[in-house]
């Protein structure tokens, strides 16, 4: 059982993008060991007046304010949440907090099968810092009513927000610091790094990948999950700041809407599919005993909740797939199959194998999709689509560079390869925001990328001349392209095969 901790100073920004803010944080924990030298009358082993510890003449030679090791929170080290009576606590505290609230999940990735919470961190003014396990609670909906019309404060909230809906919790309003960094034009928006730019504190990650369904988690580790909320209500006032200094709040709030708008995506069809090296299989046969071999491992690795990979690896699997063993030894003899899992099982992935070879009813080699082909046969198929691209694409790229912003959060790339593939008629700019708009571009991009493409669509500049051995080749990826399409076309079935119905003209459903 745990108590309400009690809130301190809120630590004080020292950003080392626009100098130094403050001094640190109240009851800053940390300490640094001085550089020892001997000065003139001084003996040897003391510290002479003036001396810098390693951070500070660091700072000194660069210029920037010294990093301070952000080791301890400052509260201390909360106990974890592991009863209901101590939940009701964790939800009155929050409840009576003000403010937004810093929030974080620990999953076990390559551990446990799934991508569940194994630890819950929370933070708020006047709450406190909680840590929360939910493995034994049904679900937190009890946490997400006492946050009810709060911001969130998550990084990377696309990582998070799946495990946090499993859960019973999803924000009414969101700041991502993350895709914040993104907009603002960081260089680098890891959480420790963003930190470290804004906040002047150095953040350590090095149990970023560490099992935590682990049993009682080491106190190491609840430090760490204790400091990646600890100071991200700073890091949102910052990074507030920044992006209404650089008039980008309003992109960054946009782009938090639509996270919360579109919800978590829904399970992939045939997820299979996205077994490493599957795509280099050309027999239909060898795909159906990817298909098994997945299937197998995924129902075992759900029934002993590990990792599918900790049971055999994706690489194995494919190579399996092409070789095709027969026997025991055959399959134990392709790489991949040598742990105890491998060998345990084998009778299971040779039957998985074997059930693949005896199919009649096979997967098509591709999924039906309405997507463009890959660009760089565009030249070929459609040179005019190639020239839309091939303007576009360099005057989004000196946007991006003029507004600091990630080419990729400027426009989806799926997005700039569709409207170049497909431009509305009549082209203009009022036709390019309606397609990008509904393609699910925000507002804000729209403003500031339909003028842009219209412009590129309408006057697109020449393409180069090719050479004649890439003229072969582009040729060549045309062919294996139509050749795979007439493939579809023969095999291709209804709805129920797991694709995309398709329309009169042949056009899937497919995103």
């Amino acid at each position: 059982m745990t108590t309400p901790h009690t809130q301190n100073t809120p630590a004080k920004k020292r950003s080392r993008l626009r100098g130094p803010r403050a001094s640190r944080p109240a009851k800053s924990p940390h300490t640094e060991e001085p550089i020892v030298g001997t000065a003139p009358g001084q003996e040897a082993g003391g510290t002479a007046p003036g001396t810098l510890t390693p951070a500070e003449l660091s700072a000194e030679i660069s210029g920037l304010p010294a990093v301070v090791d952000l080791d301890t929170p400052r509260d201390g080290v909360p106990l974890v949440i592991s009863t209901q009576e101590g939940l009701e606590r964790c939800a009155a505290a929050l409840a009576a907090g003000t403010g937004p609230a810093g929030v974080d999940a620990e999953r076990a990735s390559g551990y446990r099968y799934g991508q569940r919470a194994f630890l819950i961190q929370i933070r708020r003014e006047g709450a406190g810092t909680w840590l929360i396990d939910p493995e034994p609670f049904d679900d937190l909906k009890i946490v997400d009513e006492a946050l009810h019309g709060v911001e969130w404060i998550l990084h990377a909230a696309s990582q998070d927000l799946p495990c946090l809906l499993e859960l019973g919790m999803w924000p009414d309003r969101l700041f991502d610091t993350e895709l914040a960094a993104r907009i603002a034009g960081l260089p680098r928006v890891g959480l420790a790094a963003v930190i470290e730019q804004l906040l002047g504190f150095g953040l350590a990650k090095e149990h970023s990948a560490a099992d935590w369904s682990t049993r009682p988690l080491p106190e190491p580790w609840l430090r760490y999950a204790a400091l990646d909320v600890e100071v991200l209500s700073e890091l949102r006032d910052e990074l507030i700041e920044l992006l209404a200094a650089e008039g980008k709040l309003g992109y960054a709030q946009e782009e938090f809407s639509a996270i919360l708008t579109s919800g978590v995506a829904p399970p992939r069809v045939e997820p299979w599919r996205r077994t490493s090296g599957a795509h280099q299989l050309r027999d239909r046969h060898q795909l159906a005993a990817v298909r098994e071999l997945w299937t197998e491992r995924d129902q075992l690795a759900q029934k002993r909740d590990v990792a599918p990979g900790r049971l055999i690896p994706d690489s194995a699997v494919a190579a399996a797939a092409k070789a095709m063993p027969a026997t025991v030894p055959q399959l134990l003899a392709v790489p991949g199959f040598n742990g105890r899992a491998a060998k345990k099982e084998a009778p299971r992935w040779l039957r998985a194998i074997s059930t693949a070879r005896d199919l009649r009813d096979l997967p098509p080699l591709q999924l039906p999709t309405n997507a463009p082909p890959p660009p760089r046969i565009w030249p070929d198929r459609d040179p005019a689509a190639a020239a839309r691209l091939a303007t576009a694409r360099p005057r989004i790229a000196a946007l991006s560079e003029e507004l600091s912003i990630p080419v990729e959060n400027l426009l989806t790339p799926d997005y700039l390869r569709r409207t170049c593939w497909r431009p509305p008629t009549p082209t203009n700019t009022e036709t390019v925001s309606e397609q990008l708009a509904g393609l699910g571009a925000r507002p804000w991009q729209v403003k500031l990328l339909a003028p842009l493409l219209a412009e590129a669509f309408l006057h697109p500049d020449e393409l180069p001349l090719k050479d004649k051995d890439q003229k072969d080749k582009d040729l060549k990826d045309l062919k294996d392209l139509k050749d795979k399409d007439l493939e579809e076309a023969k095999h291709a079935t209804d709805k129920n095969d797991g694709g995309f119905p398709t329309d009169a003209a042949g056009h899937s459903g497919a995103a």
